[in-house]
Protein backbone atom coordinates (compact mmCIF):
# COMPACT_ATOMS: atom_id res chain seq x y z
CA UNK A 1 0.00 0.00 0.00
CA UNK A 2 0.92 3.14 -0.97
CA UNK A 3 -0.41 5.39 1.81
CA UNK A 4 -0.48 4.74 5.56
CA UNK A 5 -3.48 4.50 7.62
CA UNK A 6 -3.63 8.08 8.95
CA UNK A 7 -3.70 9.74 5.03
CA UNK A 8 -6.36 6.77 3.88
CA UNK A 9 -8.42 8.21 7.23
CA UNK A 10 -8.35 11.67 6.45
CA UNK A 11 -8.69 11.16 2.73
CA UNK A 12 -11.91 9.58 3.75
CA UNK A 13 -12.77 12.21 6.10
CA UNK A 14 -12.53 14.33 3.08
CA UNK A 15 -14.87 12.17 0.76
CA UNK A 16 -17.47 12.00 3.33
CA UNK A 17 -17.49 15.69 3.87
CA UNK A 18 -17.94 16.81 0.13
CA UNK A 19 -20.44 13.63 -0.02
CA UNK A 20 -22.56 15.31 2.88
CA UNK A 21 -22.45 18.89 1.07
CA UNK A 22 -22.73 17.26 -2.30
CA UNK A 23 -19.45 18.50 -3.41
CA UNK A 24 -17.32 17.81 -6.25
CA UNK A 25 -13.45 18.52 -5.92
CA UNK A 26 -10.49 18.13 -8.28
CA UNK A 27 -6.39 18.55 -7.75
CA UNK A 28 -3.76 20.84 -9.17
CA UNK A 29 -0.83 18.85 -7.98
CA UNK A 30 2.79 20.39 -9.46
CA UNK A 31 5.19 19.18 -6.56
CA UNK A 32 2.98 16.21 -5.19
CA UNK A 33 2.56 14.51 -8.87
CA UNK A 34 -0.83 13.16 -7.97
CA UNK A 35 -0.46 11.74 -4.70
CA UNK A 36 -3.44 14.24 -3.51
CA UNK A 37 -5.88 12.72 -5.84
CA UNK A 38 -4.18 8.62 -5.81
CA UNK A 39 -5.25 9.00 -2.32
CA UNK A 40 -8.42 10.31 -2.21
CA UNK A 41 -9.26 8.09 -5.48
CA UNK A 42 -7.31 4.87 -3.01
CA UNK A 43 -10.61 5.24 -1.61
CA UNK A 44 -14.17 3.35 -2.71
CA UNK A 45 -16.67 5.25 -4.00
CA UNK A 46 -14.59 8.36 -4.37
CA UNK A 47 -16.22 8.65 -8.15
CA UNK A 48 -19.23 10.04 -6.11
CA UNK A 49 -16.76 13.10 -5.26
CA UNK A 50 -14.10 13.56 -7.41
CA UNK A 51 -14.15 15.09 -10.34
CA UNK A 52 -10.99 15.27 -12.00
CA UNK A 53 -7.21 15.65 -11.36
CA UNK A 54 -4.41 18.16 -13.22
CA UNK A 55 -1.21 16.94 -12.38
CA UNK A 56 1.17 20.21 -13.71
CA UNK A 57 4.62 19.68 -12.59
CA UNK A 58 6.44 21.75 -15.66
CA UNK A 59 5.50 25.85 -15.91
CA UNK A 60 4.40 24.97 -19.50
CA UNK A 61 1.38 22.46 -18.29
CA UNK A 62 0.26 25.08 -15.86
CA UNK A 63 0.14 27.72 -18.44
CA UNK A 64 -1.35 24.93 -20.73
CA UNK A 65 -3.90 23.47 -18.49
CA UNK A 66 -4.91 25.35 -15.87
CA UNK A 67 -4.66 28.84 -17.62
CA UNK A 68 -1.91 30.22 -15.49
CA UNK A 69 -0.57 33.13 -16.87
CA UNK A 70 3.26 33.10 -18.13
CA UNK A 71 3.88 36.85 -16.71
CA UNK A 72 2.85 35.21 -13.46
CA UNK A 73 5.31 32.45 -13.30
CA UNK A 74 8.04 35.12 -14.90
CA UNK A 75 7.61 37.06 -11.93
CA UNK A 76 6.57 34.85 -8.75
CA UNK A 77 8.22 31.89 -9.92
CA UNK A 78 6.06 28.28 -10.06
CA UNK A 79 6.72 28.27 -6.32
CA UNK A 80 4.93 31.14 -5.46
CA UNK A 81 1.41 32.07 -3.43
CA UNK A 82 0.12 33.74 -6.60
CA UNK A 83 0.48 30.82 -8.74
CA UNK A 84 -1.00 28.54 -6.28
CA UNK A 85 -3.82 30.38 -6.24
CA UNK A 86 -3.92 30.59 -10.33
CA UNK A 87 -3.74 27.32 -10.40
CA UNK A 88 -6.50 26.18 -7.96
CA UNK A 89 -8.69 29.12 -9.48
CA UNK A 90 -7.93 27.83 -13.07
CA UNK A 91 -8.94 24.15 -12.35
CA UNK A 92 -11.84 25.18 -10.64
CA UNK A 93 -12.86 27.03 -14.34
CA UNK A 94 -11.61 24.00 -16.09
CA UNK A 95 -13.37 21.57 -13.99
CA UNK A 96 -17.13 20.86 -12.80
CA UNK A 97 -16.28 20.89 -9.32
CA UNK A 98 -17.21 23.03 -6.78
CA UNK A 99 -13.87 22.63 -4.47
CA UNK A 100 -10.41 22.90 -5.78
CA UNK A 101 -7.07 22.34 -3.84
CA UNK A 102 -3.37 22.79 -5.35
CA UNK A 103 -0.25 22.44 -4.28
CA UNK A 104 3.32 23.82 -5.77
CA UNK A 105 6.44 23.46 -4.00
CA UNK A 106 10.31 22.59 -3.62
CA UNK A 107 10.56 18.82 -2.59
CA UNK A 108 13.55 18.21 -2.83
CA UNK A 109 16.36 17.01 -2.38
CA UNK A 110 17.76 19.83 -4.42
CA UNK A 111 16.17 22.76 -6.24
CA UNK A 112 15.85 24.67 -3.20
CA UNK A 113 17.04 28.55 -2.60
CA UNK A 114 17.38 31.04 0.02
CA UNK A 115 14.48 32.63 -0.59
CA UNK A 116 12.46 29.45 -1.71
CA UNK A 117 13.96 26.92 0.46
CA UNK A 118 13.88 22.78 0.30
CA UNK A 119 10.30 22.06 1.96
CA UNK A 120 8.68 25.20 0.78
CA UNK A 121 4.98 24.46 -0.14
CA UNK A 122 2.20 26.85 -1.73
CA UNK A 123 -1.39 25.87 -1.07
CA UNK A 124 -4.70 27.02 -2.34
CA UNK A 125 -8.07 26.04 -1.99
CA UNK A 126 -11.14 27.56 -4.36
CA UNK A 127 -14.64 27.13 -4.07
CA UNK A 128 -17.13 28.45 -6.60
CA UNK A 129 -18.79 32.12 -5.25
CA UNK A 130 -15.92 31.83 -2.59
CA UNK A 131 -12.65 33.48 -2.01
CA UNK A 132 -9.75 31.54 -2.15
CA UNK A 133 -7.79 30.55 0.76
CA UNK A 134 -4.00 30.43 -0.22
CA UNK A 135 -1.43 29.18 3.03
CA UNK A 136 2.51 28.69 3.00
CA UNK A 137 4.05 26.05 5.18
CA UNK A 138 7.52 24.46 5.12
CA UNK A 139 8.01 21.26 5.76
CA UNK A 140 11.35 19.10 7.28
CA UNK A 141 12.80 15.74 6.33
CA UNK A 142 13.08 13.74 3.20
CA UNK A 143 11.29 14.20 -0.55
CA UNK A 144 9.32 11.34 0.58
CA UNK A 145 8.45 13.35 3.78
CA UNK A 146 7.93 16.53 2.43
CA UNK A 147 4.93 14.85 0.02
CA UNK A 148 2.91 12.82 2.41
CA UNK A 149 3.22 16.14 4.51
CA UNK A 150 1.70 17.85 1.70
CA UNK A 151 -0.85 15.45 1.38
CA UNK A 152 -1.79 15.70 4.75
CA UNK A 153 -1.64 19.60 4.87
CA UNK A 154 -3.90 19.63 1.98
CA UNK A 155 -6.60 17.57 3.04
CA UNK A 156 -6.24 19.91 6.52
CA UNK A 157 -6.93 22.99 4.39
CA UNK A 158 -9.98 21.59 2.24
CA UNK A 159 -11.06 20.43 5.39
CA UNK A 160 -11.11 23.66 7.20
CA UNK A 161 -12.96 24.97 3.69
CA UNK A 162 -15.46 23.10 3.27
CA UNK A 163 -16.23 23.07 7.30
CA UNK A 164 -15.97 26.88 7.36
CA UNK A 165 -19.06 26.79 4.48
Amino acid sequence: MMFDDQLLYDADQILKLCKKFDIKLSTAESCTGGLIISCLTEISGSSDVIDRGFITYSNEAKIELLGVPNLLIALHGAVSEEVAIAMSEGALSRSMSDITIAVTGVAGPGGGTEDKPVGLVHFACSGRGRTTQSLKQIFPGSRSAIRDATVQTAFTVIRKFLEDN
